[in-house]
C-alpha cells in the first residue's frame, strides 16, 4: 500500500488498443500496468471513421463517454493491483493522437476531419478528468499535438528515449495511425501514414490487440506451422506480429506471392495447401481451428497489411527526402508500438518495410509512447520539457500529395522471396 498520494496514471490512448500504467512520483517506480482495446472501435477501426461519426454531437458525447469509463476503470485495476486507493491518486497524463485526444474531451472535430487537417490545439492542455467525462476528479495532461495527425503519443514516445538521438535517426510508431519522424541533428520531421488498423491486428477478420491468446508468433518449418500466443492462451486471434509473422512466412513459402495474392489450394505444392480454404467466399490461411476457435488471415487482411506497409514505407522516403537523405543514409532505427511482442527488424524487410541496411540498425522498444507519458509524470517540468520537445517538431502533411501517392504505389507490392 502506497502511503505517499504521490501515485500518477498514465495513458496511451490508441485508436484501437489503450496502455495504461501506475507510477510513484516520488520513488520513480512502476507500480502496474494493464492494456485494454479502445471501447470506441463501435464507432469505426480507423481514425477517419471515428472523425466522421463524431460529427454528430450525440455520438461524440457517446465517444467520450464509454472512454472515459474504461479509463476510470483501468485507473481502478492499476490502483488494485498496487494496493492502493483511488485517493492515493494525484495526476494523470493523455497522450494520443489528435482524434483521440480532441474526442476524449468531446470537443468538435471538424477541423480534423478535413483537409487541412488541423487539431483544434497544438500546446499541451492542463485540465482535469472531469473535463474527460470521469466521475472523479484528478488535475489531467494531455500532451501536445504538432499538427495533421501527428500527435502527443508520437511526442511521448521521442520524449521518452533513453539518450539523445544521433543524427539521421528514423523513428517509428506503428500502430492504426503510424507516426513517422527523422530527427536530422537539429529537429524533428514528422508525419502519419494512415496505416489502417493492419498492424494491430484492428479490422482483420480474426484481429485482435496483444493480449492473452492473441497469435504473436508464427514460423514455418517444412510444411509445419508453429505459433506462438500472448501468455501461451489458447489461440483466440491474431495481433500485429502474428500478421506481419504469417505474411513474412508465406511469402517466403510462396503461398503469398508478390502482389499479395494468396495462391488458392490447387496452386500449392505443400501440404500447406491443406490450410487454404475459402472462408466466406474470400480464400484464407488458416492458423488454428478447434472447437473453441478459428484463426485464419484472409487475403482482404493480406490487402489491408499491403495498404499499411505501402502507407509507412511512402511516409519514410518522403521524410528522408525532405532531410535531402536516403534510406541508405538512416543510421539508426527506433520502433515502437502496442505489438505485444518484439517485432522483428527482419520480417519488417520481408513484407518490404525496411531494406537489409535497417535489419541490422534497429531496435525496438516496447511501450515507447507509455515510457514517455510516465517521463512527463516524474521528471521535474516533465510538461514544460514536453512543450519544448513540441516546438522542434515540424510535420509534413502526406494526404493528398502527388509525390506520397507515387512513393506509397511504389511499395504496394511485397519484395520477391530471396531464393
Amino acid at each position: 500500500m502506497s502511503s505517499s498520494k504521490g501515485l500518477a496514471a498514465a495513458f496511451d490512448l490508441g485508436t484501437t488498443t489503450i496502455a495504461a500504467s501506475l507510477v510513484d512520483t516520488v520513488t520513480g517506480a512502476r507500480l502496474a500496468v494493464t492494456g485494454a482495446m479502445n471501447p470506441q472501435r463501435r464507432w469505426g477501426s480507423d481514425v477517419l471513421a471515428r472523425l466522421t461519426a463524431g460529427a454528430d454531437p450525440e455520438n461524440l458525447r457517446a465517444m467520450q463517454t464509454v472512454l472515459a469509463a474504461e479509463m476510470e476503470r483501468m485507473t481502478g485495476v492499476l490502483l488494485d493491483q498496487a494496493g492502493a486507493s483511488p485517493a492515493d491518486l494525484a495526476q494523470v497524463a493523455i497522450a494520443g493522437n489528435p482524434s483521440m485526444e480532441t474526442i476524449a474531451l468531446a470537443l468538435p472535430v471538424e477541423s480534423l476531419a478535413h483537409p487541412p487537417f488541423r487539431p483544434l490545439f497544438s500546446a499541451g492542455k492542463s485540465v482535469t478528468t472531469l473535463d474527460l467525462g470521469w466521475s472523479r476528479d484528478y488535475p489531467c495532461y494531455l500532451l501536445p499535438l504538432p499538427g495533421g495527425f501527428v500527435g502527443g503519443d508520437l511526442l511521448a514516445f521521442l520524449f521518452g528515449l533513453p539518450e539523445a538521438p544521433a543524427p539521421a535517426t528514423l523513428f517509428l510508431d506503428v500502430g492504426t495511425n503510424a507516426e513517422i519522424a527523422l530527427f536530422d541533428g537539429e529537429r524533428y520531421l514528422a508525419t502519419s501514414a494512415a496505416a489502417g488498423p493492419a498492424f494491430e491486428g484492428g479490422n482483420l477478420k480474426c484481429g485482435m490487440a496483444a493480449l492473452p491468446g492473441a497469435v504473436s508468433g508464427v514460423q514455418i518449418k517444412g510444411d509445419r506451422l508453429l505459433s506462438s500466443t500472448i501468455a501461451g492462451a489458447p489461440p483466440c486471434g491474431i495481433c500485429g506480429t502474428g500478421v506481419l509473422d504469417t505474411v513474412a512466412a508465406l511469402l517466403e513459402q510462396g503461398v503469398i506471392d508478390p502482389t499479395g495474392r494468396l495462391l488458392p489450394a490447387a496452386e500449392i505444392d505443400s501440404n500447406l495447401g491443406n490450410r487454404v480454404q475459402e472462408v466466406n467466399g474470400v480464400t484464407a490461411f488458416v492458423l488454428h481451428r478447434d472447437a473453441k476457435s478459428f484463426v485464419y488471415l484472409d487475403q482482404d487482411d493480406i490487402r489491408a497489411l499491403q495498404l499499411a506497409k505501402g502507407a509507412m514505407r511512402g511516409g519514410m522516403e518522403i521524410l528522408l527526402s525532405k532531410a535531402n537523405l536516403s534510406m541508405d543514409d538512416v543510421a539508426r532505427v527506433v520502433l515502437t508500438g502496442s505489438f505485444g511482442a518484439v517485432l522483428s527488424p527482419d520480417v519488417l524487410k520481408k513484407v518490404g518495410i525496411f531494406n537489409e541496411k535497417m535489419v541490422r540498425i534497429t531496435g525496438f522498444i516496447k511501450e515507447g509512447a507509455l515510457a514517455g507519458v510516465e517521463r512527463v509524470l516524474l521528471a521535474a517540468g516533465g510538461s514544460d520539457q514536453m512543450e519544448a520537445l513540441a516546438q522542434k517538431v515540424r510535420v509534413i502533411p502526406l494526404s493528398g500529395t502527388p509525390l506520397f501517392e507515387k512513393h506509397f504505389l511504389a511499395n504496394i507490392d511485397f519484395p520477391k522471396a530471396q531464393a
